[in-house]
């Protein structure tokens, strides 16, 4: 059964062109069937989405990866697997992400990860299924509070000066009530530590739990020789408090991916197909193939990417472009999944497969924005790293020190106790993660989606802003103003601008409507130059005069956009432009962050400069092709520059993927998506400002935690080796410690209006020339 899904699955990547990914349901069944850590290569293949280049892509749950530390062990055990291409864990999901080559050997990918302490499973669909870690934090922080505050109250009462009697009698019942719940609520450290130590390694968890052990048993002696002291109450308390922390550590993470689960339940479960003979089936997203037809009826989702084949309505597009307005849709027109269809049948062919859908891609790119290494995620996490080690050999030279000096060996672990407790590194842990998770989540609520949490640090360092002109800051619905065209041709431009997605090509075939347009031998498109055909062998071109016309034809004066035959001109097109109202405000919220804009373009000089002048850009630079805005932005960085690209992609993906960091709309074209460090819902230019404001708090936030987290650890270290700190003290510091560093992430501003949409009144431009 297995082998023959595998063959489905493939078979449908290899109809659709694209990628393949099993169902749900089947990743669920072979979640349900798992019950070690061996795998099969058909439950590895099935669960596995199939990428180019003969690459597989890989989900695993990692459900016991909880810091920055257990996410580069993880990653760097899987990367050092034959096969393996990279390895990439998300903590907010508690997900790894394997992308591998298959070989003659299948990668071992879940007994590598077992025989280094983390249990993993394939991914499956789980959703419906209760949140058990959440439950069992919950439940765990109940229990050691309420054992804490009993505990508590008869400490209150051993320090306030009991007689020997009452005092051994209230360690007695402490001790009671600490055993169980150090089994029950302390399992959870327990388990985490004793699985990295039988894998050879140490974590944040490991100086807690002997810390934890220590106290209990030092406590347990002295209550059965009826000793002064015990720290139940330290013990107990401890528990509590670190418990508090990853809880809220965990509803942090959780209510992040919120957003991201939202998404997720916006997919529908699957689609009506119609067959060749007109009947509709319903079946799963994943079993619908491009180009095949199906049917959205009034008040369902949008399934898949898709065009209108027939039927007319009005759709929701406020999930893609934050509009509020319905969009009025008829044949032809593009629809994106998670478009919420208002009214009327519509049958629409498909275009992308459901891994590919926009959806789908807004989820992924979601899920990675904590993956990225920033400088400080890389030093943190390289410093957790150390800590543990480091920690334990101060705590055994605090023992064997004072151990020398007094010859107090009870007096000695104490202090050896409390140095463990004390600067154990969780803090340092939380740090960086918490600020990025809570910064996601900020900027999804203004609709703008992280692809690498790296941007985040990236954006705080730029200081100059390069706009694209047309599709970024016009909204690139270009119309023709003026078409001088010899009448023998006009079907054959017609035919020509058909066949293009540019804003250009679509205008002058806007402008022809209704012409039938003539057959053509073959097209081919330039980006940058424009677009070039042959028929009845002659060479017809409409793009640039300085390409589209030869030698001493090309001068033409202040035309932008010629047609010509065999290099001869034959005639010329005007255009204008609409400015996106959004624009001139964004510019100068961006001037007034101290930041230079400049503005990048294809167009004629002409048109630049009047949309410059009415945005307020002073530099600008025309007629420049993909690759000389390549050279623009790698002079920038020349001179030291971190450069900031705006940009749709439709021919600025190598500019995106040169700058230091870069945005695209979310309706931009793939390319731009693809190459963009941020997207952004909608056009709302807006969003730009906002991201930077977001990322100057976040970089704020995680120097405050990195300072704190080392100040705290350099301030208490000598407290505790000189004897001053108690294990309860301990506690109770570090514990907070923890607290505090997930508190200052919450700090990032949260939405303060409501999300930026792109309802304005758009403003015509003077005349523009052709957009590039």
């Amino acid at each position: 059964m297995a082998g023959s899904c595998h063959v489905a699955c493939l078979s449908r990547g290899r109809r659709s062109g694209r990628l393949g990914m099993a169902s749900p349901a089947a990743l669920n069944d072979v979640a349900l069937r798992r019950t070690s850590t061996r795998q099969s290569i058909d439950e590895l293949i099935l669960a596995s989405r199939v990428l180019d280049d003969g690459l597989l892509q890989t989900q695993l749950s990692v459900p016991t990866a909880h810091c920055g530390g257990c996410m580069g062990k993880i990653e760097r055990a899987l990367a050092q697997l034959d096969g393996v291409v990279s390895a990439r864990v998300n903590l907010s999901t508690r997900r790894a992400t394997v992308t591998w080559k298959r070989t003659a050997t299948i990668p071992p990918l879940l007994a590598t990860l077992s025989e280094v302490g983390f249990e993993a499973n394939l991914l499956s669909n789980l959703e419906g299924q209760p949140d058990r870690e959440r439950r069992r934090l919950i439940v765990a922080m109940a229990v050691s509070g309420f054992a804490a505050m009993n505990i508590m109250l008869l400490s209150v009462s051993v320090w306030s000066g009991a007689d020997p009697g009452t005092r051994h009698l209230f360690h007695a019942i402490s001790a009671l009530l600490a055993l169980p719940t150090v089994a029950y609520s302390g399992r959870i450290f327990f388990q985490s530590a004793w699985s990295a130590l039988r894998a050879g390694r140490t974590n944040m968890d490991v100086p807690i739990s002997i810390g934890i052990l220590l106290a209990l048993g030092l406590s347990i002696f002295d209550t059965l020789h009826s000793g002064p002291h015990a720290y139940f109450d330290a013990v107990v308390t401890l528990i509590f408090f670190l418990l508090i922390g990853r809880t809220l550590d965990y509803l942090m993470r959780d209510k992040a991916r919120s957003a991201v689960l939202g998404l997720a339940k916006m997919m529908p479960a699957g689609a009506k197909v119609i067959a060749e003979d007109g009947s509709r089936t319903f079946v799963t997203l994943d079993s619908v193939a491009v180009g095949d037809a199906i049917v959205v009826a009034p008040g369902e989702r949008v399934p898949l990417d898709g065009v209108v084949l027939a039927g007319e309505g009005d759709v929701d597009t406020a999930v893609v472009t934050g509009e509020a307005m319905p969009t009025p849709v008829m044949a032809g027109s593009k629809l994106l999944s998670g478009m919420l269809n208002l009214d009327g049948s519509l049958e629409v062919r498909v275009t992308s497969t459901s891994a590919h859908s926009f959806l789908a891609e807004m989820i992924l790119m979601m899920e990675a924005a904590e993956q990225g290494r920033a400088r400080y995620r890389r030093l943190a996490d390289r410093v957790a790293t150390y800590y543990s080690p480091i920690i334990h050999s101060l705590a055994f030279a605090a023992f064997v020190g004072w151990f020398l000096s007094t010859g107090d060996w009870h007096r000695s672990l104490t202090i050896a106790i409390s140095v463990l407790i004390i600067t154990c590194p969780c803090a340092l842990g939380l740090a960086i993660p918490m600020v990025q998770v809570v910064a996601a989540k900020r900027l999804f609520e203004r609709g703008i989606a992280l692809k690498d949490g790296s941007a985040l640090e990236r954006l705080a360092e730029i200081d100059i802003v390069v706009f694209d002109k047309t599709g970024t800051l016009t909204i690139g619905d270009l119309r023709v103003t003026e078409a001088d065209i010899d009448q023998r041709y006009r079907d054959i431009a017609s035919a020509m601008a058909s066949r293009s997605d540019h804003p250009v090509a679509r205008a002058i075939a806007a402008s022809s409507e209704g012409r039938a347009g003539g057959n053509l031998d073959s097209f081919s498109e330039l980006p940058g130059k424009g677009l070039e055909a042959c028929r009845a062998g002659h060479v017809f071109r409409i793009g640039r005069p300085d390409w589209a016309l030869s030698g001493a034809n090309a001068d033409v004066g202040s035309l932008h956009t010629v047609f010509s035959v065999d290099g001869e001109r034959a005639g010329h097109f005007r255009f204008s432009d609409i400015e996106k109202t959004s624009a001139r405000d964004a510019v100068r919220q961006l001037s007034e962050l101290g930041l230079d804009v400049e503005l990048l373009s294809g167009d004629h000089p002409e048109a630049v400069s009047a949309v410059a002048a009415s945005i307020g850009i002073a530099k600008f630079h025309a007629g420049l092709l993909p690759q000389q805005k390549v050279q623009r932005l790698e002079a920038l960085a020349g001179k030291q520059c971190k450069t900031l690209m705006v940009g749709d992609g439709l021919n600025d993906g190598p500019a995106l993927s040169a700058a230091h960091v870069s945005m695209a709309p979310s309706n931009a074209a793939d390319i731009g998506r693809a190459a963009a460090d941020i997207v952004f819902f909608g056009q709302d230019l807006a969003a730009i400002p906002q991201v930077l404001r977001i990322s100057h708090a976040a970089g704020r936030l995680v120097r405050q935690n990195l300072v704190f987290s080392v100040g705290y650890n350099l301030m208490v270290l000598p407290m505790a080796l000189a004897g001053y700190v108690s294990p309860l003290l301990a506690a109770v510091a570090m514990s907070l410690s923890s607290i505090t560093v997930v508190a200052n992430a919450l700090r990032i501003p949260s939405q303060s209006g409501p999300r930026p949409n792109t309802v304005r009144r758009e403003r015509a431009l003077v005349p523009a020339g052709s957009a590039t």
